[in-house]
């Protein structure tokens, strides 16, 4: 394997960051200005819940869910509920 320069190493990168997709919204069909009203997220759907929240336990930042703001506050209050209730943990279990 040949040994790349650091300009090509950092050119890689960049042109792998690039690459990256644009993250979209999950919960707005058809964009986050024409999202429905009261915006809710259901505490029960843990399948969608459990994917909002990484192996510690810790709510995703909307940078790596690609939610928008609205939906994200919702998301939040959703998974607080559902460890209140029992149905998500609050850590990880090891």
């Amino acid at each position: 394997m040949a040994m790349l320069s650091r300009q090509e190493i950092r050119k890689r990168r960049k042109k792998r960051a690039r690459l990256k997709k644009k993250l979209r919204c999950r919960f707005c069909p058809d964009g986050c200005d024409n999202s429905p009203r009261p915006v809710y997220v259901d505490y029960k759907d843990l399948k969608t819940l459990r994917g909002m929240i990484d192996r510690e336990g810790h709510i995703l930042a909307r940078r790596r869910t690609g939610s928008c703001a609205k939906y994200q506050r919702a998301v939040r209050r959703a998974i607080l509920r559902a460890r209140f209730m029992g149905l998500l943990p609050f850590v990880s279990e090891e």
